[in-house]
């Protein structure tokens, strides 16, 4: 095909069979590859839901919707916790602290109909779980199922009636919740836990949590042994048979299939490859930065990163809170790395970074890093470009529509420690489209083509201008619609300004569409180019 569009583009100057070429390869996919090499740019939207009275999202101001929030969406709050159903486009949210007390509100939001609905004001008073906070969910969208595991206690209200780890299932069709068990400890599974992690694995009705704080009674015979913290192994749920089993006590990694247990980790499943990725996260004082996967299948471990190597920079940094999600269809993983929850950390460098984590090629990129220091006195407009950062918020992607979803937080006001966020947020990881590379490819073929007709027939090139080449430009982009504006110079230039010295007019003609074939090669595939570089830097010698 690049020997076609040599022949058509350098050397007959057709440049309507240049365009076709250009259509068939990117209808074959030719220019795949060129776009899964290029670097994602976030799109940060917020999302203002409609009221449930009618009124439209534009019609109702800021203040409005804080003073009477509580009716048509959740309120301000950390510590909740959010699953996604994607086949039906549907975010739910549960718990959390508002600042003063634990919630027990349960929440649906309709991406479709932009609109959040409160499914019960209060769960425990339908059999539900009670007000809690730092617990975790996940969902089987298969089953149509919701399972909550765990929470946190303060320690004034700890004893050992409150101290049973209640483990409960939502049922989203017949809208009931029933509680499985009083105390999971009592049943082979982790005793209460707060800031673990929890993953479904739909295909074989699989639960997997791993880590957390174990609560213990101030005082008891079980905490005096040791005033170290105790954490919480990896669990298996067997969901139909109601069962649990122990597949890793928490260890301190002496061997090759141990784990370390922690809180504040990341833990994905991968329904592909079917291992689950675990990373981050932190153990006492102590901030671990190790990256490894179990094979729920095999059971067997396999360290990915012992958090040791040198290359700290081109990883997520340890000490901020960290969201992830995974996508098992493009084999990647994504996290936003957000505040510190320690306060020393917290006001010296806060920013919102977002990371990729390809699986196959084993490596993270930076998609964006954004220095929130110039944001002290920030101007509204700009504030509003994307969420502040912050901790104990939720973050959750569609993996079949590419959205992530992000609700509340912490903000780590040292002024105003009590106040939450209640903002609600969606993300975009973009790539330049088929449609984007190929209007693309057609500017740079008619803006060569006009300056070529620009040297001879200047009337036939401005109609040109106006009718053909102004098609291919994007007129809301102000990069584009710029270097457009300034085309018509072309026409102003004798034949003399086009041809540098001892050049003929075929001689620059040629050059210049060589040019321009060179850079519509860049988009083909790798095996399909010529070789770059110079040829004499292959010969051995």
């Amino acid at each position: 095909m690049l020997t076609h569009l040599h022949d058509r583009l350098v050397l007959q100057g057709d440049f309507d069979a240049c365009e076709e070429l250009i259509d068939k390869a990117v209808r074959d996919g030719l220019f795949n590859q060129y776009i899964s090499q290029q670097e994602y740019k976030p799109r940060w939207s917020q999302i203002i839901p409609k009221c449930n009275k009618g009124t439209s999202a534009q019609e109702i101001s800021r203040d409005d919707m804080n003073s009477d929030g509580d009716d048509n969406r959740p309120g301000m709050r950390g510590g909740h916790q959010m699953v996604i159903d994607v086949q039906t486009e549907t975010v739910y949210l549960f718990g959390g602290w508002d600042g003063t007390q634990d919630l027990a509100d349960f929440w649906a939001y309709s991406v479709q109909e932009n609109q959040w609905a409160c499914i019960s004001r209060d769960t425990e008073k339908e059999s539900g779980p009670s007000a809690r906070s730092c617990h975790k969910m996940c969902i089987d969208s298969q089953q149509r199922q919701i399972y909550t595991l765990g929470r946190y206690l303060d320690s004034s209200v700890r004893n050992s009636k409150s101290l049973k780890s209640d483990f409960y299932r939502y049922d989203i069709d017949a809208n009931t919740w029933t509680l499985l068990s009083e105390d999971t400890s009592a049943d082979g599974g982790p005793k209460l836990v707060f800031d673990h992690q929890m993953c479904m694995d739909s295909e074989k009705h699989m639960i997997y949590t791993f880590g957390g704080r174990i609560l213990t009674c101030n005082g008891s015979v079980e905490d005096s042994r040791t005033t170290e913290p105790q954490f919480s192994g990896l669990y298996a749920y067997h969901c139909q048979a109601g069962t649990w089993s122990l597949l890793r006590e928490d260890s301190c990694n002496a061997g090759p299939e141990d784990v370390q247990s922690r809180i504040g980790h990341c833990m994905l499943f991968h329904t592909r490859n079917r291992c689950l990725y675990v990373f981050g996260g932190q153990r006492s004082k102590t901030y671990l930065n190790d990256f490894f996967s179990y094979d729920v299948d095999g059971d067997h471990v396999e360290i990915i990163s012992d958090g040791t190597k040198k290359d700290s920079g081109m990883v997520p940094m340890t000490g901020f809170t960290q969201r992830a999600t995974i996508d098992p269809d493009l084999n990647e993983i994504h996290v936003l790395s957000g505040l510190s929850k320690d306060k020393d950390k917290r006001e010296e460098n806060v920013r919102n970074s977002f990371w990729i984590y390809d699986i196959a090629r084993n490596n993270w990129s930076c998609v964006y890093k954004n220095d929130q220091a110039v944001k002290e006195n920030p101007s509204k407009a700009l504030q509003e470009e994307e969420p502040c950062p912050r901790f104990a918020h939720q973050l959750v992607y569609d993996e079949m529509h590419k959205v992530h979803y992000l609700f509340g937080g912490n903000p780590g006001k040292s002024c105003s420690p009590k106040m939450r966020l209640d903002d609600f947020w969606s993300l975009k990881l973009c790539r330049p489209s088929k449609e984007y590379l190929l209007r693309h490819c057609r500017y740079l073929i008619r803006k060569y083509r006009f300056e070529e007709k620009a040297q001879s027939e200047p009337l036939s090139a401005l109609k040109y201008l106006q009718n053909d080449l102004s098609l291919t430009v994007d007129h809301t982009d102000p990069d584009e619609t710029k270097e457009f504006q300034l085309l018509p110079s072309a026409l102003f230039k004798s034949s003399s300004d086009f041809i540098p010295l001892g050049f003929s007019d075929v001689d620059q003609t040629y050059a210049q569409r060589t040019q321009l074939f060179d850079t519509l090669v860049n988009f083909f595939p790798d095996s399909m180019t010529p070789p770059k570089g110079n040829l004499v830097d292959l010969i051995t010698l």
